[in-house]
């Protein structure tokens, strides 16, 4: 049977089947899992955003963008997708931080989820648009990619429910499902690629917990147990990204069976590392594997093992039938007016029909566009990882780079080998140095890695990355030093106090320490989670002078070679 393309077209970007094995509880349930995972994201800029790129912050974005403009000229507000060109002080800031809090709390009510993804997905994507050295991580590209399929895979109206009256289509379901696999296998595919020893040699995971951007105390403990253990974790983690995620391609029964397989091993990498909300979003993603026919008999069965009790309903029996009766009545209008109501009403009603028609068939051309367009990028990018050199278009893919929404992935394709922490110091006079307490960071050895995920601290995970390189490959490092030396409120709520209340220091360092677990028997014997030896200098130690400059006393390299960022 031939079928036009226009009926072809409606299946694939137009509501989906309402019989069968739908996906209505699945959307339901991510739509509200996208919806607190928006709520950690936004929660977190709150109490970030004007130290990270605030007017006094160590980034700020009024500064960038005004470098985008004049290098770019028009071509930066493409460049650069953020409202923030409308205005980058404190309380615009403030205001996109809170606008997104507030629509990500209503799509975890279900109001207009459409609506309210599109203003998540627009402040997140104007925060990461401006954030610079503080966008750069994966997740953010993971959650803007699905953020953006959402908006034609949620359900239209103001308060739609379950969305029964308009199922997804098979098209945005299918690019989420997509999504969740290129995470998985191009995750494992660069860790073969990457020819790394440690996943070769399957001792990738011997030192991950400690290693890891931000551990916590669960991770410690399990770092504790034996070689074997890791190994087969390693292996586990191997054959699940590249063999067991192909399931997805599977029949039905398969995909459930893949996503009791894959969802443990999410769960497992939640519990025992500060991944912020990466993890959470995979997971959530896994529900995808699943069906309207698979949770509802997991909803009836779970039924079965409750206490049932019958409701009746209520009879208010002081009320007569009569007068109940006389309630319904309604006294008839005169025919003329009556008339003139209901043609009124037939005027409105076609009005109200032909602008949704326009809608349904402005969503259905904007879905047959973009959906397309999403999908090649992704899976050419995916093939490009596999083959090179592949003469494939990289035109439509390089169009929708500055919005995160086409991305490749790679997780952990090397391991770090170990873990070192930059730590900030200062000092009056030029012999006691006493450092800023980090809030989420390793630094008190007597102190337990904290358990904070969801919650993203961008400063302190951006030190990690930082200590991987030079100071020279992270400027910004010696801008926080600048700030500290100046007493700066914005850059000091990013710290857990500051040891410099009353006075501002004179001298501002950055330094280096390796960190370690340490064993059972050391923290029982001293009570210490961590062991850490001091490495030296990390960037330019910064004085000053009474007259307000700053100038570089000592550095790791020669301080001719220093250049001090502009103030």
């Amino acid at each position: 049977m031939q079928i036009a393309p226009l009926a072809l077209l409606r299946r694939c970007f137009g509501p989906g089947s309402r019989s069968g094995d739908g996906y209505l509880w699945p959307r339901w349930l991510f739509m509200r899992a996208l919806g607190l995972i928006f709520f950690s994201a936004f929660y977190s800029f709150i109490f970030q955003i004007r130290g990270l790129i605030g007017p006094d912050g160590i980034l700020p974005a009024g500064a960038y963008l005004d470098s985008v403009w004049q290098y770019m000229g028009v071509k930066g507000y493409w460049y650069a997708p953020t409202v923030l060109w409308l205005g980058s002080g404190s309380r615009a800031l403030m205001l996109l931080s809170w606008l997104g809090l507030g629509a990500s709390i209503l799509l975890v009510l279900n109001l207009w989820p459409r609506g309210m993804t599109a203003v998540c997905m627009a402040c997140y994507l104007s925060f990461i648009a401006a954030a610079q050295d503080f966008s750069s991580y994966q997740s953010d590209g993971m959650l803007l990619a699905a953020a953006f399929v959402c908006l034609f895979f949620a359900p239209p109206g103001l308060r739609p429910r379950l969305g029964g009256d308009h199922p997804p289509s098979w098209a945005s379901h299918f690019l989420l499902q997509w999504l969740w696999f290129q995470i998985y296998f191009e995750s494992g595919f660069v860790k073969m690629a990457s020819h790394d020893k440690d996943w070769h040699n399957l001792t990738a995971l011997d030192h991950y917990y400690e290693n890891g951007p931000l551990p916590n105390w669960i991770g410690w403990y399990v770092q504790q147990l034996p070689h074997w253990f890791h190994a087969g974790a390693a292996l586990y983690t191997l054959v699940t990204e590249l063999g067991l995620v192909w399931m997805l391609f599977l029949p039905r029964r398969y995909r459930i069976i893949c996503f009791f397989i894959v969802a443990p091993f999410q769960i497992s990498i939640i519990l025992t590392a500060n991944l912020a909300f990466l993890n959470y979003l995979v997971l959530c993603l896994g529900i995808f594997l699943l069906d309207d026919r698979f949770l509802l008999a997991l909803y009836h069965r779970a039924c079965t093992l409750l206490p049932s009790r019958k409701i009746q309903p209520k009879v208010d029996a002081s009320m007569p039938v009569a007068n109940a009766a006389s309630l319904m009545e309604k006294p008839s209008a005169p025919v003329g007016i009556a008339t003139e109501v209901a043609a009124r009403r037939g005027n409105a009603s076609h009005l109200i029909s032909g602008v949704k028609k326009f809608l349904q068939w402005a969503s259905l051309l904007c879905s047959c566009v973009m959906l397309p367009w999403t999908f090649y990028a992704t899976a050419a990018l995916l093939l490009l990882m596999l083959f090179p050199n592949l003469p494939l278009p990289r035109s439509p893919i390089a169009a929708l780079e500055p919005f995160r929404i086409a991305n490749s992935y790679g997780l952990f394709a090397v391991m770090t080998p170990a873990r070192f922490e930059i730590e900030f110091q200062g000092t009056r006079d030029g012999t006691t140095w006493t450092p800023y307490p980090f809030r989420y960071k390793p630094q008190d050895p007597s102190q337990p890695p904290k358990i904070h995920a969801p919650y993203q601290p961008r400063f302190d995970w951006n030190l990690w990355f930082a200590s991987l390189g030079g100071w020279r490959e992270n400027n910004w490092v010696v801008r926080t030093e600048m700030l500290l030396l100046k007493n700066d409120a914005s850059v000091l709520e990013l710290f857990a106090g500051n040891p410099f209340a009353a006075n501002p220091p004179v001298q501002v360092r950055a330094v280096i320490w390796q960190y370690w677990f340490t064993d059972i028997a050391t923290k029982r014997k001293t009570g210490l989670w961590w062991r850490r030896e001091f490495q030296g200098l990390y960037a330019p130690t910064l004085e000053r002078e009474p007259d307000g400059t700053i100038n570089a006393v000592d550095a790791p390299g020669s301080v001719e070679e220093l250049k001090i960022p502009p103030q």
